[in-house]
């Protein structure tokens, strides 16, 4: 009796603990500002794929002239992808359709980009949206951006 209460406290701890470390590796990430909610989905087939396979929750965050992102189901500290600006290229913009609706945040759009040579689909709301693309457009004099 008394062994697996214990082994009960042990476990409701580790759990405790383990949801602690998400939410201050989320704090940690979002401490130095510019940072928004962004689904990523990495290596798309050129043909739309509405079937929510592949997406990733992640938080993004600006860092000069690239963007970190994170996975928030994650505890690895550092970010999961690079994407530089003068790399990245918008193919497309749309909204979720099908079974992405239900893997996406509710008011999401989805951003179809080129990043050197690799398609990627990026989901974030329509203020995020309007910032990423404001911080595309102002590329340093020089740097070649293509915006769809």
């Amino acid at each position: 009796m008394f062994l697996a209460l214990l082994v009960s406290a042990v476990v409701v701890a580790l759990v405790v603990i383990g949801l602690f470390v998400f939410g201050l590796r989320r704090r940690l990430i979002q401490r130095s500002g510019g940072t928004f909610d962004c689904s990523l989905r990495w290596n798309v087939p050129e043909e739309s794929d509405p079937s929510g396979k592949g997406w990733v929750y992640g938080v993004a965050r600006y860092s000069g002239d690239r963007i970190a992102w994170f996975r928030v189901f994650s505890y690895a500290p550092r970010p999961r992808r690079l994407l530089e600006r003068s790399g990245i290229e918008v193919l497309a913009r749309r909204m979720p359709e099908g079974e992405e609706e239900l893997a996406l945040l509710s008011d999401s759009v989805i951003l179809g980009c080129l990043h050197h040579g690799t398609r990627l689909e990026l989901a974030m709301s329509e203020d995020a949206l309007t910032g990423f693309l404001a911080w595309l457009e102002a590329a340093p004099p020089g740097q070649r951006v293509n915006v769809a």
